[in-house]
């Protein structure tokens, strides 16, 4: 007990409560609603299930590539890099590039922290493998200030101790620490152990046949027996499958019917309320919860934006981040840089589409190449060209443009007088 003591004494100075240390420790905490709450006590909540699956499979789908620049600061893809397969294909042998990234990002938003070992051979990145974060921890290093990152091996008490050079960490927005994320489930804990436990009520209810109808009422006191019998018997006629059926009263019992309270009427408003809770704890909108109460045509593409710009981006920029601090060598870092590509998240439809790709080609921003480029489809003889179809002629050279080099921004020709 004196061990327990002294690390409660330890971990709770300086904070107001010791329950997210109590998280750490046993990897769950209890609710004010009775519910035990935990990482993967929270999946079974549909709405917890819903947030992170919606924001992990989007970041998951998204392509990462790394860019080179060049002494003029244009940037091109570094595809010769030994880091552009890693970050591409696959992060390892068993594990590709987009379950990496989900699971990254599922660890980060459950545990608040995503982990996995950096495998260098001779000084270059070779391989990411992830790290169970229910075995791994995060200290910051009293001399150097630096963080050091503790792996519990599995099934044994031995830990040993990771330089965090050797860490790929993704952290959930962080909380009073500045080296560790904090979970999302540990901060919405009551609101997801309501959600729990109403859902819970409710399968117990609906097990015992739903709320009962009505009340049974005898004119005289019944005996022990009689009313064990009555109770029985009613339970078997009219319980769980067999509610509904016609019931035969004995004993001189009279049904009165029960009809719904406030507090009937507002369990389902109640449920609503959780799971928009959960949704503002996840930083997503309850549309993309499946709750479809408040969408239509007009708002449905702005929250899809929205998704984009105030849930997505950040969490991509977090990854960024990491690659940048963690698996590019410092000697590289002034012309290598990773960069999420977005693009598929903020397709429009195909008409909208092309007529952006038209203003696009019109105002020589992107010529028709790197347009098929977008599209997936391969280039042709003399796509490279800079060209404005609108204004310029191949039979009159007065008003052409000439042809840019690839990368290059184009040059107008000067029109004769």
């Amino acid at each position: 007990m004196a061990f327990w003591n002294s690390w409660f004494e330890k971990k709770s100075s300086g904070i107001s409560s010791p329950e997210p240390w109590l998280f750490d420790l046993f990897g769950s905490a209890t609710a004010l609603s009775g519910e035990l709450v935990s990482p993967y006590a929270a999946l079974k909540c549909t709405a917890v299930s819903c947030a992170v699956r919606a924001i992990s499979e989007a970041v998951g789908q998204l392509p990462i590539h790394l860019y080179s620049k060049d002494d003029n600061g244009a940037k091109s893809r570094a595809t010769s890099h030994p880091l552009y397969n890693i970050l591409n294909k696959s992060v390892n042998d068993f594990t590709s590039c987009q379950e990496f990234q989900e699971q990254m990002v599922r660890d980060a938003l459950l545990f608040g922290n995503g982990y996995a070992h950096i495998n260098r051979v001779n000084g270059k990145v070779v391989e990411l493998t992830r790290l169970r974060p229910e075995a791994c921890s995060v200290f910051e290093d009293q001399i150097t200030g630096e963080p050091v990152y503790r792996l519990t091996t599995n099934g044994t008490n031995e830990c040993r101790e990771l330089p965090y050079r050797d860490v790929f960490h993704l952290k959930a927005p962080v909380g009073a620490f500045l080296y560790r994320g904090e979970s999302v489930v540990m901060q919405a804990r009551e609101a997801i152990g309501l959600a729990l436990a109403l859902e819970a009520h409710a399968a117990r209810l609906f097990a015992s046949g739903g709320r009962p109808s009505g009340v049974l009422t005898f004119p005289g006191k019944l005996t022990a027996d009689a009313a064990l019998r009555i109770r029985n018997s009613w339970q078997a006629s009219h319980a769980g499958a067999n509610s509904g059926r016609t019931a035969l009263l004995e004993e001189g019992a009279a049904f009165q019917a029960l009809s719904f309270n406030s507090v009937d009427s507002q369990y389902i408003q109640i449920r609503e309320f959780a799971i928009a809770e959960i949704a503002r704890a996840f930083r997503v909108a309850p549309i993309l919860l499946q709750d479809l109460g408040r969408a239509n045509f007009k708002n449905s593409e702005e929250i899809a934006q929205q998704f984009v710009n105030f849930t997505l981006i950040p969490w991509v920029r977090r990854i960024e981040s990491e690659i940048y601090l963690k698996l590019i060598e410092p000697p590289e870092r002034d012309q290598l840089h990773a960069e999420f590509c977005l693009d598929d998240l903020l397709k429009a439809d195909l008409f909208q589409r092309a007529q952006a790709y038209q203003i696009f080609i019109q105002s020589r921003i992107l010529n028709p190449n790197e347009i098929r480029e977008l599209e997936n489809r391969a280039p042709y003889e003399g796509g490279d060209a800079f060209i404005n179809p609108n204004t310029t002629s191949g039979n009159n050279p007065d008003v052409a443009v000439e042809a840019a080099e690839p990368g290059k921004p184009p040059e107008a020709s000067e029109p004769s007088l």
